[in-house]
């Protein structure tokens, strides 16, 4: 698939995927693009990294440290915006960084691989991992909050990496799927807000 509609899609949806969980999107292009597969790959220049062997084992030395982090220290991975103690969990903050920069990259590469500038990547992908954030974690916060057993509270990380994946494979068989991701991502996260809006107007009125 040649053009820049197609090659849009793909970086937008590689960074969407990123926003959910960075690990898995980044690992699985970076293969794709070593085998020059599906219309993926990283051209020589300030991106060429992301395809190559050392950085697809330090992607994979960080996704095991997380997890082994997560379930020793019992620290959260997302960040939980109505908790301000949240703010401070140190994986959790690491976390939103890591998927915020994975998006802007695999975005920004894309682009550059096919000759375009690589800035509008840059701050498009930071822009739809934040979304992704905004959209999916306050799902996965009310989640965790609900479930009593440990076990199945750490689970949900596993079916965020699993959606994450997901995605990034999906979007790179047929990029133009991007554009469908991140509008719903917008509606998912509209949708959210609204629902934010709607319980703060009933608080208020209880008080009253």
């Amino acid at each position: 698939m040649n053009g820049l509609f197609f090659y849009i899609g793909l970086g937008a949806g590689l960074a969407a995927a990123c926003g959910l969980r960075p690990f898995l999107p980044v690992l699985l292009a970076g293969a794709l693009a070593t085998g020059g597969a599906l219309g993926v790959h990283f051209a020589r220049g300030s991106f060429h990294f992301l395809g190559t062997d050392w950085w697809l084992l330090v992607v994979v030395v960080a996704f095991v440290l997380g997890y082994g982090l997560q379930l020793l220290l019992k620290l959260a991975p997302i960040v939980d915006p109505g908790d301000p103690r949240a703010l401070s969990d140190p994986l959790a903050a690491s976390l939103t960084g890591l998927g915020l920069g994975a998006g802007a990259l695999l975005f920004a590469g894309t682009l550059a691989a096919h000759g375009d500038s690589p800035w509008p990547g840059l701050v498009g992908g930071l822009l739809i991992a934040m979304l992704a954030q905004r959209a999916s974690w306050p799902v996965i916060v009310r989640a965790r909050s609900r479930l009593s057993d440990r076990s199945a509270r750490e689970a949900l990380t596993i079916y965020l990496d699993a959606a994450a994946l997901v995605l990034a494979a999906l979007v790179a068989l047929l990029h133009p799927l991007g554009y469908v991701a991140v509008a719903l991502l917008a509606w998912f996260a509209w949708r959210g807000r609204a629902r934010g809006d709607e319980k703060y107007a009933g608080l208020r009125i209880l008080r009253r």
